[in-house]
């Protein structure tokens, strides 16, 4: 009996691995990141705002975990999810953290702080407005994302790249412009950049790891 308690402690301290590897912003920020696309340590570093040395430290604990893993390319090393099923964590993880924690609300409000005052368009009501070409879908994450997978149909207009290139968009219909999803302030950037140079601009709050989610499709 003692035998078989040490076995099921030995499980719980697995379990307790992934949590632990989790269990830090900066790592959980890694993963958000890896969601999208795979990244060079230099590359997530840069996006993330740390330091090479720092960035590689999460990376490792994120590996030991068997979370992220790395593939060699020439003298770089590309980290991606280990497994789709990550992604779903993650996810789950911010879902729990958003009906449980009233302070999420507060601090998104904060950070997104013009979010309130843009149309939102759902992904079912998208894709009726898309089968009729009544909308433009404008992805404006980094050109590196959108190349690893993004919304069927999407058009690729990087955020720090939209101003000079808006007459690459047609003025006669409405532009839906999506990032990474709700907690990525880009979209609502580029709403406020569409809408004050009148053009006609909402707004999808989920990303490629959502409309996953919900068993759509990507391209790329």
């Amino acid at each position: 009996m003692k035998e078989k308690r040490q076995h099921k402690e030995q499980l719980y301290h697995l379990f307790a691995r992934v949590a632990s590897a989790m269990a830090n912003p900066h790592r959980l920020e890694l993963l958000d990141l890896l969601v999208q696309a795979p990244r060079t340590v230099e590359d997530l570093a840069n996006v993330a705002q740390m330091s090479i040395a720092n960035t590689s430290q999460h990376l490792q604990r994120l590996k030991q975990a068997h979370l992220v893993v790395g593939a060699r390319e020439g003298l770089y090393i590309r980290y991606h999810l280990a497994d789709p099923a990550i992604a779903r964590l993650w996810l789950e993880l911010r879902g729990v953290a958003e009906r449980q924690l009233a302070e999420v609300e507060r601090t998104l409000d904060a950070y997104r702080e013009r979010r309130h005052e843009f149309e939102k368009v759902s992904a079912d009501e998208l894709r009726q407005r898309l089968s009729k070409n009544q909308v433009v879908l404008l992805d404006v994450r980094p050109e590196v994302e959108y190349q690893a997978g993004h919304l069927p149909g999407a058009i690729s207009i990087p955020l720090d790249e939209l101003e000079r290139r808006l007459d690459e968009l047609p003025k006669s219909k409405t532009i839906v412009a999506y990032c990474r999803g709700p907690y990525c302030v880009f979209a609502d950037e580029a709403v406020g950049l569409l809408t004050a140079n009148g053009r006609k601009a909402a707004r999808l709050e989920e990303g490629v790891a959502e409309w996953q989610l919900a068993g759509r499709a990507l391209e790329g």
